[in-house]
């Protein structure tokens, strides 16, 4: 008599980032009782937007910018995501206060919320529009603009801490901006998987997502050789203040506030043109 053929492991793609390796450590590793076993991508959210738009796994962390493109196949899950208050992007300038209209921007990628944070800040704050938007690698951001190459750029992340040193200004925080704009947090990144797996095992993920988020919170010590691992030799006291900072309550359950958030961000991004808009159900969990 053969053994009975075990499941295949759930296609799972996110980022090395400590925020996604903490929420995912005790499911990829066994600690969530009966939760599927994963096969896991890393792969930063640039790359799974497209692995998304291409349906190429079960499972991903996704740019909220992205769902308009791709809610077809995936269903928003409720939890396991990243939205928070005081993280937004930044726009820098070689002189403080300048004037961007019609003016050069650079910017990371154009499938992103920071991007559609930046459009709907400019809209709001640049009479005429900006000018010409070139995507560029994020690290390439900053020296270009010291260096006049460009004339304005959307940074993200650790810039906020060290674009001082490249002598350049902040011309504007988009966080801030949607927050006294909205009182809603920011929405960052998304958790989502495929329609096909069926409601019931929908369900079952975001039961297990949410679990082992919950894991994490209760032993924050047995995630950290997972984050560590993964986290670019960044160093560990970094690692838990990026923590502290993008896994929080919206993590474990988006809530009306984050339902609001997310809904907020793609209505005001399709009124601007900037992605198709939503249908009524769209963000409908399962």
């Amino acid at each position: 008599m053969s053994p009975e053929k075990l499941p295949e492991p759930l296609r799972i793609a996110y980022s090395p980032c400590p925020n996604d390796t903490f929420v995912f450590d005790a499911w990829a590793h066994g600690r969530v009782p009966g939760a599927p076993a994963l096969d896991v991508t890393f792969a930063d959210i640039d790359i799974t937007n497209g692995m998304a738009e291409r349906g190429e796994s079960d499972v991903l962390k996704v740019s909220y910018a992205v769902l308009p493109y791709v809610l077809d196949e995936y269903a928003l899950l409720p939890c396991g995501g990243a939205l928070g208050r005081g993280c937004g992007p930044l726009v820098l300038t070689r002189e403080a206060g300048a004037d961007l209209a019609g003016r050069t921007v650079a910017v990371p990628s154009e499938t992103s919320t920071a991007y559609l944070l930046f459009r709907l800040w400019a809209a709001d704050t640049v009479p005429g529009g900006v000018g010409e938007i070139v995507v560029m690698p994020f690290h390439e951001i900053m020296p270009a603009v010291r260096d006049g190459k460009v004339d304005a750029g959307l940074v993200i992340h650790e810039a906020r801490f060290t674009y001082q040193n490249y002598g350049l200004h902040k011309l504007a925080d988009l966080g801030e901006h949607w927050e006294l704009t909205t009182g809603l947090p920011i929405p960052l990144g998304a958790i989502i998987a495929r329609r096909s797996l069926g409601q019931e095992r929908l369900t079952e993920l975001a039961a297990a997502t949410r679990a082992s988020v919950r894991a994490a919170w209760d032993d924050p010590e047995a995630s950290r050789p997972y984050v560590l691992a993964h986290a670019q030799e960044m160093d560990p006291a970094v690692a838990d203040q990026h923590i502290g900072l993008y896994v929080n309550e919206f993590t474990a359950d988006l809530g009306e506030d984050g339902y609001a958030a997310v809904r907020g961000l793609l209505t005001r991004a399709a009124a601007e043109g900037l992605v198709p808009p939503l249908g009524p159900d769209a963000l409908r969990f399962p």
